[in-house]
């Protein structure tokens, strides 16, 4: 039997330790070779200062520019991890201290269905819903009243079609909130219980403990939850290949349509008709992975890291 077990615990072992070395290891290695090699052409000619601060994307001249796609990248992402994040927090508030207890499930089941529901259905969703009540209601609203302010009006210049950042902006923080306010929920769940009968003990109302105890103690939680929303974020296609516009242009204002680099690719992939234009999207892939991988690698070994420290809580 002892020899059987140590068999038994070898192969499964070392198969379990091949599959994590593969996933962790072997598969991004894999992934970042292919795009660099695919890429190289573009790098040779384009180098990497001339390619991500061009701003022209002229396939018939074979000019490429990736500033425009990556700048719609970053503002998408910002703008709706912006609003995507309060409203997790406050999800996450109601479903793990002010829901009644037999309404949790439901509440908690309803939210995380949201994260299965195909990014195609949003972005239609967002084309034929969600941008003619933008263009119609709330942009010239918002061009009435904030267009007004000094300086801030700028961001609200422009004619209101609902295709453009502000829209793209709004339906991919709807597709983030289930994956943010779950990963929140559950660092709300791990505060101790002693830690919230501590202030309750105290005298602490219940927002009081909200405020001082738990929020403080699942922060690291909060932040890994809005890193990891964002590089799903970063990586989401569908969701605003419909509302974007895919124009190869910095947008002035938040009604401009622009686009990003998934979008640049989906979208013209097959319309590649010379090496050096695959090539160009092949290192708009390549800087798309670097970016997404290097925010996570900042996620876990900086800022959580270190918001754990500071806190006293355990890594995640």
């Amino acid at each position: 039997m002892r020899t059987k077990d140590k068999l038994i615990e070898a192969v499964t072992g070392s198969t379990l330790g091949f599959f994590a070395l593969a996933v962790g290891f072997l598969f991004p290695l894999l992934t970042l070779g292919v795009l660099l090699y695919e890429s190289l052409p573009a790098i040779k000619k384009f180098g990497l200062w001339d390619f991500v601060t061009g701003t022209t994307w002229d396939p018939v001249a074979e000019v490429f520019g990736a500033l425009p796609a990556l700048f719609g990248t970053l503002l998408v992402t910002f703008l709706a991890s912006v609003v995507a994040l309060p409203v997790s927090v406050g999800i996450a508030i109601f479903i793990s201290e002010l829901s009644p207890k037999k309404l949790k499930p439901v509440f908690s089941t309803a939210v995380e269905l949201l994260g299965a529901i195909p990014s195609i259905i949003y972005g239609m969703w967002g084309l034929f819903v969600i941008a003619p009540l933008m263009a119609d209601y709330v942009e010239p609203f918002l061009q009435e009243t904030l267009g007004r302010v000094p300086l801030l009006g700028k961001l609200f210049e422009g004619a209101p079609t609902g295709v453009d950042a502000l829209t793209a902006s709004f339906v991919l923080s709807v597709m983030i909130i289930p994956f943010m306010s779950a990963i929140v929920k559950d660092a709300f769940g791990m505060t101790p219980s002693l830690l919230k009968e501590a202030g309750y003990g105290l005298g602490a109302t219940k927002w009081e403990v909200i405020k001082d105890v738990i929020i403080p103690y699942a922060l690291p939680g909060i932040v890994g939850g809005m890193i990891l929303s964002v590089g799903r974020a970063l990586g989401e296609t569908m969701a605003v290949a419909f509302l974007t516009g895919n124009v190869h242009q910095i947008p002035k204002s938040l009604l401009e349509p622009l686009t990003t680099i998934t979008v640049a690719i989906a979208n013209e992939f097959t319309e590649a008709d010379s090496d050096i234009y695959l090539s160009s999207l092949y290192y708009l892939a390549l800087i798309l992975f670097v970016l997404s991988f290097g925010l996570l690698m900042l996620a876990k070994f900086y800022l959580l890291e270190r918001l754990g420290k500071r806190w006293g809580t355990k890594n995640i």
